[in-house]
């Protein structure tokens, strides 16, 4: 099997089958500083030493059931950090399975790490920490086996100061206080599920709860939690319908924990404890559900096969949706996707490599390599699948028993299809048909489209179309009650539909706000598409507005667009420049990487 092109370690060798991690939470110095012990199990005979991933890490001392250890670190590669090589005090025999504890102590700079000053926190009062290990951060935290191909348990204590509460991805098991210092408590969690490393995840601040399920509780700042336990409510339904179309839920309890604005992503899925953006639609809660199950429990094996964590997620978010809404609101959302992935492949280009569905990540930091293509590039082919197949209820049999038949394990893209070959042995005349190589290989859109029920987008593409055709005469024939009958996942696809054409004149931005009103919109998908038209047609009162956004929240998805929509303009390049450089200190690491590439301020 092809190694992971992201990770140092060689699974083939041995691997971490268990962790027993043990730290403090130091806020001053901003570090975590601890000990990291894990089973490690030789997987052949006369084992002499571990390879470990480790980005800008300290390490102190390492033992082998408690002895001494010699270690060294590798050389430093730009994205990927430094090898971490321990060697044994004796040889393993294969199947031999021994604890490697590791003293180490995190950077300030850690990429998986943001840190808060009270000021930045809503309540002003208390700093705040979370992490973000995906796709490969787990190793600016702790010296790890930092790949997906990997599953591992494990038991955490946690130090922190006592008015603060610590989260994880894992079961909470109780607190106490910490023997060494009465100012701090020390918060236990336990993960019995193996997990990747990808999926450990800490987060510390002010926090409080409310129960909105069976075994849900909804995690925020105290200002924050009202309004999102209403906001979440749903959460219950979409489990047991998630249930009911994947099979059980195995991680006990599913929390949610609204994060600061500044959270990169829409969610992250980390077991029994969901991260969520304060800039949420509900359908983020459905994908993040769906997670449970694909991508969770079926994990891709390296971060080139990623489609098949995000796109069966996406397939599942969407059946669910379509359970609860109806299966025209399901096809209006996969058309919706299609379009996404247009604009996507607008954006990248439909030559690059980056385009395909499973890419070769060979020197590609998997960050720079993220984009919408692995989700609905990987829906449509599940889609298009469907359709092929025999329709959505013989399509969900074959999914449940693609869960059965991987759960706990990862895999790779041929796993999958072997697997749809065995399952749909009656069909393989029909699937031998598929343009297989096209889907998995080849740049931009995807060979064959599937076909969409349009009754929900007639009206988007139908309004979109007379802001095209209108001439300067006919603006006055557009009012408020064009958009009465139209829902918000409306606007946003007739707003979409509008970005993938040539940019409208200004006069009729202009005369779009005059009748709809769409700066007075809070809702940020809207939002989002709102400002990018308006820069599109080079309309210079959204500049500021979009600037603001771009820093007022931090989800890439919005932050990254909007900045290099500004950039574009010459006029306004400086302006994007020096907006990004004030933000810059209190921006996500990895988003702050990001846009500091977009806007070539990179060093």
């Amino acid at each position: 099997a092809k190694a992971d092109p992201t990770s140092f370690a060689s699974p083939s060798c041995c691997r971490t089958r268990h962790l027993y991690l043990r730290c403090r939470v130091d806020f001053g110095a901003r570090v975590l500083r601890g000990t990291a012990a894990f089973t490690v199990r030789a997987e052949r005979e006369a084992l002499r030493c571990l390879i470990l991933d480790s980005k800008d890490v300290q390490v102190f001392k390492v033992t082998v059931n408690g002895q001494d250890a010699k270690f060294v670190f590798g050389e430093k590669h730009s994205f990927k950090g430094t090898p971490l090589e321990i060697t044994f005090p004796f040889e393993l025999r294969r199947g031999q399975e021994v604890i490697v504890e590791i003293s180490f102590e995190s950077s300030p700079k850690s990429s998986a790490l943001q840190w808060f000053s009270p000021e930045q926190t809503s309540g002003k009062k208390h700093p705040f920490l979370f992490s973000q290990c995906q796709a490969n951060h787990c190793r600016a935290i702790l010296p790890c086996q930092d790949t997906p191909a990997v599953k591992l348990t494990y038991y955490a204590e946690i130090s922190v100061p006592k008015e603060l509460v610590a989260l994880m991805s894992a079961n909470r098991d109780g607190e106490m206080p910490d023997p060494e210092d009465c100012s701090r408590k020390i918060y236990c969690f336990s993960q019995n599920v193996p997990i990747p490393s990808y999926l450990i995840a800490l987060v510390v601040g002010a926090l409080e709860s409310r129960k909105i399920g069976p075994r849900t509780l909804v995690w925020a700042e105290k200002e924050l939690v009202n309004k999102s336990a209403y906001e979440f409510a749903e959460a219950e339904a979409m489990l047991k319908t998630a249930e009911d179309l994947a099979g059980p839920y195995v991680w006990g309890q599913y929390d949610l924990l609204v994060l600061p604005p500044s959270f990169p992503y829409g969610g992250m899925e980390n077991p029994c404890l969901t991260f969520v953006t304060p800039t949420l639609l509900v359908s983020v809660i459905a994908h993040e559900i769906s997670h449970s199950w694909t991508g969770n429990l079926v994990t891709n094996k390296t971060w080139e096969h990623f489609w098949l964590n995000e796109g069966h997620t996406v397939y599942l978010e969407r059946r669910i949706a379509g359970r609860l809404f109806g299966e025209q609101f399901r096809h209006f959302l996969a058309l919706g996707g299609w379009r996404e992935l247009q604009n996507t492949i607008n954006t990248f280009g439909d030559k690059n490599p980056l385009t395909n569905l499973i890419p070769n990540l060979n020197e590609v930091d998997p960050d720079v390599a993220y984009s919408s293509v692995p989700y609905e590039k990987g829906f449509a082919l599940l889609f298009y699948l469907e359709q092929l197949l025999g329709g959505p209820d013989v399509f969900i049999g074959f999914l449940k028993a693609y869960i059965q038949q991987f759960a706990y394990k990862s895999i790779v893209t041929e796993d999958w299809k072997k697997f749809l070959y065995s399952y749909f042995e009656d069909k393989v005349d029909v699937l031998d048909k598929v343009d297989w190589n096209s889907w998995f290989h080849a740049p931009g859109m995807p060979p064959v489209k599937p076909t969409y029920d349009m009754t929900l987008a007639n009206a988007c593409v139908a309004l979109s179309q007379r802001w095209i055709k209108a001439k300067e005469s006919d603006l006055g024939s557009f009012s408020s009650a064009d958009l009465k009958e139209m829902s918000s996942h409306q606007l946003i696809e007739f707003l979409a539909l509008l970005l993938l054409e040539a940019p409208l004149p200004v006069s009729h931005v202009q005369r779009m706000q005059q009748v709809y009103d769409f700066n007075a919109i809070n809702n940020s998908e809207i939002r989002f598409r709102w400002l990018r038209l308006c820069i599109k047609s080079k309309w210079e009162e959204a500049i500021p507005l979009a600037l603001k956004m771009a820093t007022d929240q931090g989800r890439m998805k919005f932050t990254r667009p909007l900045f290099r929509d500004v950039y574009s303009i010459d006029k306004y390049r400086d302006l994007a420049v020096q907006t990004f450089l004030e933000h810059r200190a209190s921006m996500h690491p990895v988003t702050s990487m990001l846009v500091g590439k977009d806007l070539k301020q990179d060093q």
